[in-house]
């Protein structure tokens, strides 16, 4: 009997026509930050983002973190930002001198809650910072609404959801400034980086000066910087990405359809949920084991893996508030969406690359392993 082949949790995918644009600028002699990735920000602009005006850095945490710079956020300020995501998205208020202020998600999507947002402001909230969680968009009318109200700045953290759309417009194209991450994993890629968009051209000429030392001219600085640039190689990749990644959003969006019949029979298995009106680009395909503790969805990862070849991912088994390094910020009060969601997730295989067979094959393993109680 042949051994099965572990279905990876997710694949990057890298051809010829990437490893040929590196070869481009290799020969170009142009290899730091030059007209590749000009071309990408003005290509990603136009494909993503309605034509609003981006900036290419280094990683999606410098683009939080330069665009929450360039948005004015600072020392004293509060950002009300989710627990339940990664811990760039509360790292980049911090590293600005700001308090990131944690509030609890909705259920359904896993994105904040306006309500929470709501509860959560104080009289030195300066802005909320959503985070269109797994590819599906944040509520962001209510959210919107929460933050006229109490006179508040909206940032969109898009670091998974390239593509995904709200209403009919664009995620990245609501806030102050957008933030798409470009890391070798996510739905596409520059082999690593990040991309902001933004409202105006002020949050946009701010990013430039504080990604390049605080100059746009050389030895004129402008304001204290930081070295956040994105090279022409990282560039070069992006844009071949570009050109590809409608194609691999409809084929994650197949897969997840094809899922959701698949396990629609699996009892304690919760699908995901796409609100009337959005566009899910499902970076990650996250079911609830509903009900289960975090040990008892542990022990379904590990019979995924061990028994069946079926690679899985947890995001996120700890609350930011709950870290080591963001515990000081804890909010004073329960988050028990988060909590519940922490212990019962778990995000599996949907990526272009799998084959009907690997789907067939991760859905009997959830049923056989769900069914039996792991």
């Amino acid at each position: 009997m042949t051994e099965l082949e572990m279905i990876p949790a997710a694949r990057p995918l890298i051809g010829e026509e990437e490893r040929a644009a590196v070869d481009r600028v290799l020969r170009s002699g142009m290899v730091a930050q030059g007209p590749e990735v000009a071309a990408f920000e003005e290509e990603f602009a136009a494909q993503l983002v309605g034509g609003r005006t981006c900036v290419a850095v280094n990683s999606g945490t410098s683009g939080l973190h330069l665009g929450l710079l360039a948005s004015g956020i600072g020392a004293g300020d509060e950002v009300i930002v989710p627990s339940f995501t990664f811990a760039a998205t509360a790292n980049a208020v911090a590293l600005t001198g700001a308090t990131p202020v944690f509030a609890d998600i909705s259920p359904d999507t896993f994105t904040l809650d306006p309500e929470a947002v709501a509860a959560a402001v104080t009289d030195r909230t300066a802005a909320v910072m959503p985070v269109h969680l797994y590819g599906h968009p944040a509520d962001l009318e209510p959210l919107l609404e929460v933050a006229a109200e109490h006179g508040l700045q909206l940032f969109e953290d898009a670091a998974q959801a390239h593509g995904a759309t709200y209403r009919g417009a664009p995620v990245g194209s609501f806030g102050s400034f957008g933030m798409f991450s470009l890391y070798p994993t996510k739905n596409m890629t520059s082999g690593e980086g990040g991309m902001v968009s933004c409202a105006d051209e002020e949050i946009a000429r701010g990013v430039r000066l504080l990604r390049n030392q605080g100059m746009e001219r050389q030895y004129a600085n402008e304001v204290i910087g930081l070295n956040n640039r994105m090279t022409d190689i990282h560039a070069a990749i992006g844009r071949v990405q570009l050109s590809k990644v409608g194609g691999w959003t409809a084929q994650r969006q197949a897969n997840a359809a094809w899922l959701d019949g698949a396990l629609a029979g699996v009892a304690g298995v919760v699908t995901p949920v796409v609100r009337e009106g959005c566009t899910h680009v499902y970076h990650q395909y996250t079911v609830r084991i509903e009900g289960a503790s975090a040990a008892e969805r542990d022990a379904v990862v590990s019979a995924l893996r061990e028994e069946h070849k079926v690679g899985s991912g947890v995001y996120y088994p700890t609350p930011n508030h709950e870290l080591v390094s963001l515990a000081r910020f804890a909010p004073a009060h329960e988050l028990p969406v988060t909590a519940r969601a922490a212990a019962e997730v778990i995000s599996l295989p949907v990526h272009p690359s799998l084959s009907q067979g690997d789907l067939e094959r991760v859905a009997a393993a959830v049923h056989a392993v769900v069914g039996a109680g792991a």
